[in-house]
């Protein structure tokens, strides 16, 4: 049992009107759970409120995106470049609010509280003509007086169904690229009127609508609003810039708590920050926030903190009063519970790969299934819960392999009665997290491994390392279930010339160090997420210069909005070079063949000492086959091994297949 004292992280604390009972927040997060777009349905309440129910005092769940007084005539416009820009809201819906009265009254049967956070969320209207977000080119419509007096009616109106479906608060998003951003912005917002002007003169937005949501609210529940510590946007304000209109906002009498983070939508940093940000970085803009304000204007941080023990320094340094914790009651819902009953070794601490914020903020289709590379649960709370039962009959499954998919075989076939046995050639559990935990700002990755190596040691699973698996070895095992989880090989294009020459090495074995580069490195990517980048910047900052020749338009394509910005700076501040839109053909001793991804114009590169090749990886299905073809063992197969994806889709293979045997 652990010793750490949780003195201010589990004690309640008064917030206007309600008591919450611990520092804990889920800040609102449109992670897009639920499977009825536009409804409150089980799927929803299943994810948000299994945080309550772990311990989570302050329940944010998704956003409610407000509607525009459009014109009769004008189509409804929802996407990424515009957000949502429609006639009508969901909270309109009699249908949306009975739903969202079950999710309150289960968020309150946990013991927690309920927060509703309304936003206008559209580059469509704006206070001026100029693009809501930098990374793109749509300018919006500029408001006018009678449009701006009907939205602050909107915020009334959708507070006062807030209240009568049971909210204990209201939040007010103004930050990041809503409505309330965009007037508090001086990138967004050049009026000359009374909407504008300078940090005093440009909250008049938020003020007013804060007046329409306390007026519709009465004084029974809390009100607050989200806003950015610092912009980190060309012309946009810094802290100072924000600490004064938060003073300012605060001075009206009008909030009970400021929900403060850091950074904007589209940007380096963003506000939701991934692994290559410190833990907790940006605290002493709360800090700051906390100085400011009147005591009775609780402060919530949120920024990175996805530790308890983190959490509870940040507290206890006095830099808020409450903890923004989305993404680390996503990796684990239960960690709250965890932390407060000793368990810390039990705690599946989120690694900061921003995919779940990230994918949800792009979904690729509607409806869209919540994603944590991590925690094969969400996003299937639902199937889960039906489908998660004691086996009929305990049997032996011996699981060879002891990557991601691997080790959550084993780990739900152990839950669920089996007993098991893992086979991992390596001298410790991890398989390409091992890898990917070496890279600049990917160290967190290692704390998955922890997980799953304390897990094994918690559910008896007998781990046995350094034991390369062939038939001959499962079958000296006994066993009645057999998982091939080898996971993957890096892929070998087939069709390029001079493979074979002494520079040219995989990008894999550099990060095994296996192998070593020369100073001027070449490093030829087929692939368009993280893989290129970490293993560039693992070479720069090991002093070698980088060129890498990618086959996309950008490096990390297929990286969501969220992130790629960090790693693009990342490859500028270490200096790689970036060459896009080539596909190698030919290596020779001195020079490097290409030819465009987009014709047939081609380009010789030279000068360089080592060729890294990082195209991916096929998978190392053999065992597999020949336990599947001799048809004598029932035998499946996880991960990479059947198909080589990213770190959920493993980790979700994994465990379904500890979930049928």
């Amino acid at each position: 049992m652990s010793k750490v004292q949780f003195e201010h992280l589990f004690s309640p604390i008064q917030v206007g009107p309600i008591l919450v009972p611990n520092r804990i927040c889920e800040t609102t997060n449109t992670i897009n759970s639920s499977q009825l777009p536009g409804l409150i349905d089980e799927n929803f309440i299943a994810h948000h409120a299994a945080k309550a129910r772990g311990g989570t005092g302050w329940i944010g769940s998704e956003t409610w995106l407000l509607h525009f007084p459009f014109p009769a005539e004008a189509p409804d416009e929802i996407g990424l470049a515009v957000g949502f820009a429609g006639h009508q809201s969901a909270y309109q819906n009699p249908a949306f609010q009975e739903g969202m009265k079950t999710f309150i009254d289960e968020v309150h049967a946990a013991g927690a509280v309920a927060i509703v956070q309304l936003t206008h969320l559209s580059a469509v209207w704006s206070p001026s003509a100029i693009p809501v977000i930098g990374a793109q080119d749509y300018t919006p419509h500029e408001l006018g007086d009678e449009q701006i007096e009907a939205i602050l009616d909107i915020y009334g109106d959708a507070a006062a169904v807030a209240k009568q479906v049971g909210a204990d608060a209201v939040e007010m998003h103004c930050a990041h690229e809503t409505l309330g951003y965009s007037f508090l912005s001086p990138v967004t917002n050049r009026r000359t009127d009374k909407w504008g002007g300078g940090p005093q003169q440009r909250i008049r937005f938020v003020v007013e609508a804060l007046k329409r949501i306390r007026a519709a609210v009465g004084d029974g529940l809390a009100l607050g609003i989200r806003m950015s510590g610092k912009e980190f946007r060309r012309g946009g304000f810094d802290n100072l810039e924000s600490r004064e209109m938060v003073y300012y906002i605060g001075e009206t009498g009008l909030l009970n708590f400021v929900d403060i983070d850091v950074g904007h939508c589209w940007g380096a940093p963003s506000y939701v920050p991934s692994s290559y940000y410190a833990h907790g970085e940006f605290k002493e803009i709360g800090r700051a926030a906390r100085a400011d304000l009147d005591p009775s204007i609780k402060v919530l941080f949120a920024g990175r903190v996805n530790d308890p023990v983190l959490a509870e320094e940040i507290l206890a340094e006095g830099c808020c009063d409450l903890i923004g914790m989305v993404r680390a009651g996503i990796a684990d819902p239960e960690f709250a519970n965890k932390a407060r009953e000793g368990r810390l070794g039990e705690i599946r601490r989120c690694i900061s790969c921003t995919r779940c914020i990230d994918e949800a903020s792009e979904p690729k289709t509607i409806p869209y299934r919540p994603t944590c590379s991590i925690n094969p649960v969400i996003g299937h709370e639902i199937r889960y819960a039906q489908q998660f039962r004691k086996a009929e009959k305990s049997k032996h499954v011996v699981v060879v392999g002891g990557g991601i998919a691997g080790c959550e075989a084993a780990r739900i076939a152990a839950e669920r009665g089996h007993r098991v046995t893992l086979l991992e050639q390596d001298k410790r559990l991890g398989g390409q997290l091992i890898l990917a935990a070496k890279a600049p700002g990917r160290d967190d990755f290692e704390d998955q491994i922890y997980f799953e190596e304390n897990e094994m040691d918690r559910l008896g699973v007998e781990v046995r390392l350094k034991t390369p698996a062939d038939i001959e070895t499962i079958k000296s095992l006994a066993p009645e279930a057999v998982v091939i989880a080898t996971g993957s090989v890096p892929r070998v294009p087939i069709d390029v010339v001079g493979l074979d020459l002494p520079h040219v090495v995989q990008g894999w074995d550099v990060m095994r160090g296996t192998v070593e580069t020369g100073q001027r490195v070449a490093v030829v990517s087929q692939e368009d997420y993280y893989e290129t980048p970490t293993i560039a910047e693992y070479l720069a900052h090991k002093g070698k210069q980088v060129e890498v020749f990618h086959k996309s338009t950008h490096l990390g394509y297929e990286i969501a909005r969220y992130s790629v910005s960090m790693v693009l700076a990342h490859m500028e501040n270490v200096g790689v070079q970036v060459t896009p839109n080539l596909i190698l053909t030919e290596i020779r001793p001195d020079a490097l063949e290409f030819v465009s991804s987009f014709g047939r114009h081609t380009y010789r590169k030279e000068g360089f000492d080592s060729v890294v090749l990082v195209y991916g990886s096929v998978p190392r299905h053999d065992l597999y086959d020949r336990l599947k073809a001799e048809g004598e063992i029932p035998v499946y197969v996880a991960g990479a091994a059947w198909l080589p994806r990213f770190m959920a889709e493993a980790t979700q293979h994994g465990a379904s297949v500890g979930l049928v045997i």
